[in-house]
């Protein structure tokens, strides 16, 4: 109840007068249960003072016990230490004697190791004098290891006068060494059968004294062994660039006769590779003074030779000593120029490709594991490759015109022998040259990185890009021209194109191979710059020859809209000459439409199949931009259009406009046909729009022209005045109006959203009336005028046209959705 107060407790307890009976036994309740809460409180308070008194007794008790253990430490303590006192006195005299023994021990162990190297020393000198190679080879060893022991007595006499000793014995061994193996290559060593043994041992020597001393000792043996080579191919007979290949058989001659004398050598000291690395050097330096000194051009033939012979050479010593291996990879990258993409990367390709690499680094490895590569070895890790071709580097110049002579001699044959027709079964309908092109390229390729991969490499790609820019200009040319001159200006054909079928299918060939050479040009620079020297990589660029055969693609595509555009000259006439001003009712289309329609579908259905998906779009769009402004402004070539000739106008207007929208399905590819939609109804719908304002009343006629075509002209207008066969001075009363309210109103156009905007539409309230019958309140009443005009014919052909109006409001574009939703 701590909620309730006493005055609410009361109440409850006692509602009534009646109740207050039961206060007397209440009172006695409560007065019971104080007198047991004091007894309860009072017990607490004895049992806390009783545990105060207990807690006191245990902390006086602890302290006592701690005081205790304190004074049995302190007894510990002093007792350990007399007990240390005790122990040193015991032991001060062991402790003396066991210094002494140590230093005793030393003192023995020491003077025995210098009686021993004492000892050693002269016996090596013994072995030295009598040229024991094998037995010195081991003592040297031996005294190695003692002199090692006596580091730190350098400064005591004896030990400096032994190692002074020492010194001098390994000079007196080095010496007599050098002494014997200067008779190496002098024949000596046929007639001393134990020479070779005897040098054997002395290898053994060497290896045990410095390493300086083996790697002087292996280059005087190296440059005794060519000094007559120098001597032989410096001279007037043999220094000529045509016995290179002689330089590398005497090498190879000489190492194969020599092989016993190699055997004396141990094979850690890799004698054969540094001997064929000072080999390498020297013959660089003559072949570079050979080249330097010539007086002409060197021939290309002889030029080639010697420089494949020496890759052959440098070659051999890169398998045989390890190297960079980089040509199978090379050569895959290059035959992968020119395939076509289903083929080029196939999985058994990939496959294979990944399977050469893991093969080559687990042969890698397992050579490093093994030990046979010579990594260890000062100067090991040579490569071989490019060690004296490279001196051929500056003087190849004469090796690229020739391939570019060859290159160029055979892309005039072959645009020679070009039918400009496709083989039977062919898939990619590209051009046999442009393939054959490629194909001769990629031969010169393998035959210059087989030579090269450094700057005559880069000047043939160089060669390259010539070439294909010739190829280019050689497509160019063979596109169909138009009429020039001052006969085709007369007649009227000045740019003119005229193509017959075979003509539309060269021009889809030299589309595609156009685009097959864009596409592999840059497959070709991509190889090279991973073959050619890296430095040398950001000059290997194809985009300017790619941007030659883009223009050749784009020519071509606008010469096939020409060419098409001219087919279109006849019916274009044909449409002018109809009698459109005395046209009695509407019939079906007109006969131009029909030669339109079959232009369109003997061609399109060609060009579709041959043309990729991209480029027939673009020729759809070029096409459409054409075709549609040219019959709008056809109209206006009419002489005099009555309302009946309007309304079959308008019905052959329908026509070609599903005509056009046709056009894709009839070449096949519908998948970017919306845009091509789109733009065909936008110009299509400026035609329509036209002929409206022509079949418009004459008091309306400026308010729907500027309904319709709010970009009018005023010229435009007149003639619009004109094919109404109106006459000068009702024209001139209905211009002056018309340029009164401005040429054009501020209304959109009625073309679909693709349209450029217009200016925003003013309030409807600021059209202008017309001045001879009423006025027109809004464009909406505009447009219903134009919806409505003509509804009271009653011919057959007027029917269909009705026909095909109501199905156009079906549309949800095109402006008969707006025109005739009335």
């Amino acid at each position: 109840m701590d909620k309730s107060g006493a005055l609410d407790y009361i109440n409850q307890m006692f509602p009534t007068e009646a109740s207050l009976s039961g206060v007397e036994p209440l009172m006695q309740k409560i007065h019971s249960e104080i007198r047991r809460v004091d007894a309860g409180i009072l017990a607490a308070v004895r049992q806390q003072s009783n545990s105060g008194n207990k807690a006191k007794e245990d902390l006086a008790a602890a302290t006592h016990a701690v005081e205790e253990l304190m004074y049995k430490i302190r007894e510990i303590k002093n007792k350990a230490e007399q007990s240390e006192t005790m122990v040193q006195e015991i032991c001060r005299d062991i402790k003396k004697l066991d210094f002494a023994k140590k230093h005793i021990t030393t003192t023995i162990t020491a003077l025995h190791r210098l009686t021993m190297l004492v000892s050693a020393v002269e016996q090596l000198q013994v072995m030295a004098s009598k040229r024991q190679y094998k037995e010195a080879a081991a003592q040297l060893e031996a005294v190695n290891q003692l002199c090692s022991h006596f580091e730190a007595y350098r400064d005591i006499p004896k030990i400096t006068e032994l190692r002074e000793k020492f010194k001098n014995i390994k000079q007196i061994l080095k010496s007599h060494v050098f002494s014997d193996f200067s008779s190496l290559g002098t024949g000596k060593e046929t007639e001393e059968t134990n020479l070779l043994q005897q040098l054997s041992d002395a290898c053994l020597v060497v290896d045990a004294l410095e390493p300086s001393v083996r790697e002087e000792l292996v280059n005087n043996f190296c440059r005794r062994e060519l000094t007559s080579y120098e001597q032989i191919f410096e001279g007037a007979e043999l220094a000529k660039l045509d016995k290179t290949e002689r330089r590398y058989a005497w090498i190879k001659r000489r190492i194969r006769t020599n092989e016993e004398i190699f055997k004396i050598f141990p094979p850690s000291w890799h004698v054969p590779y540094l001997l064929n690395i000072q080999f390498c050097k020297k013959t660089r330096k003559q072949l570079e003074g050979i080249l330097d000194n010539l007086t002409e051009r060197p021939d290309v033939g002889t030029l080639l030779l010697a420089l494949q012979r020496t890759i052959e050479f440098e070659d051999e010593l890169a398998e045989k000593f390890g190297g960079d291996s980089r040509s199978s990879e090379i050569g895959l990258d290059i035959e992968e120029i020119g395939r076509p993409e289903n083929n080029r990367q196939n999985v058994s390709d990939i496959r294979k490709k990944y399977e050469r690499k893991l093969a080559a680094n687990q042969g890698n490895s397992t050579e490093e594991k093994d030990g046979n590569k010579d990594l260890s070895v000062p100067g090991a890790g040579f490569n071989f490759r490019r060690i004296i071709s490279s001196c051929f580097e500056p003087h190849l110049t004469a090796y690229v015109e020739l391939e570019e002579r060859t290159l160029m001699e055979n892309l005039e044959k072959l645009v020679q022998e070009e039918t400009w027709d496709i083989e039977e079964g062919s898939q990619n309908n590209v051009l046999h040259s442009s393939t054959e092109l490629f194909f001769i390229i990629k031969r010169s390729l393998k035959r210059c990185t087989a030579l090269t991969k450094s700057q005559t490499l880069l000047n043939l790609f160089k060669v390259f890009q010539r070439i294909l820019k010739a190829y280019a200009t050689k497509l160019f040319a063979r596109l169909p021209r138009g009429g020039t001159g001052i006969v085709a200006a007369a007649t009227g054909m000045d740019g003119q194109i005229r193509i017959s079928e075979r003509d539309e299918r060269v021009i889809c060939y030299i589309v595609n191979s156009a685009e097959y050479c864009h596409k592999t040009s840059g497959d070709l620079a991509e190889s090279v710059s991973k073959i050619i020297d890296s430095q040398l990589a950001d000059g290997v660029d194809m985009s300017e020859v790619q941007d030659e055969f883009s223009a050749v693609i784009t020519k071509a595509l606008v010469t096939l809209v020409l060419g098409l555009e001219t087919k279109f000259d006849n019916e274009m006439a044909g449409m002018t000459r109809v009698p459109w001003g005395s046209l009695e009712s509407v019939g079906d289309q007109s006969e131009y439409v029909n030669g339109i329609n079959m232009i369109l579908t003997s061609s399109i259905p060609v060009l579709g199949s041959l043309l990729s998906p991209i480029y027939f779009q673009f020729f759809l769009d070029k096409l459409a931009s054409s075709l549609g402004p040219r019959f709008y402004a056809n109209i206006f070539k009419c002489k005099h259009i009555s309302e009946t000739g309007a309304q079959q106008m308008l019905l052959d207007t329908q026509a070609v406009k599903t005509i056009l929208l046709d056009i894709p399905s009839l070449g096949r590819q519908t998948s970017n046909a919306a845009s091509y939609t789109k733009f065909v109804s936008r110009e299509m719908s400026k035609a329509e729009a036209l002929l409206k304002v022509i079949l418009s009343p004459v008091d309306s006629v400026a308010d729907t022209y500027r309904a319709l075509l709010p970009e009018g002209t005023p010229m435009e207008f007149q003639r619009i005045l004109e094919l109404k066969g109106l006459k000068k001075a009702d024209q001139q009363t209905i211009l002056d109006d018309f340029n009164k309210h401005g040429p054009g109103t501020t209304q959109p156009t009625i073309a679909p959203s693709v349209v450029p905007a217009a200016p925003p539409a003013p309030p409807s309230s600021v059209i202008p009336n017309s001045a001879s019958a009423g006025f027109i309140t809004s464009r909406e009443d505009v447009l219903t005028r134009a919806a409505a005009l003509g509804r009271g014919a009653a011919t057959t052909g007027f029917k269909r046209f009705l026909a095909l109006t109501e199905a156009a409001k079906d549309r949800k574009d095109g402006p008969f959705r707006k025109l005739f939703n009335t």
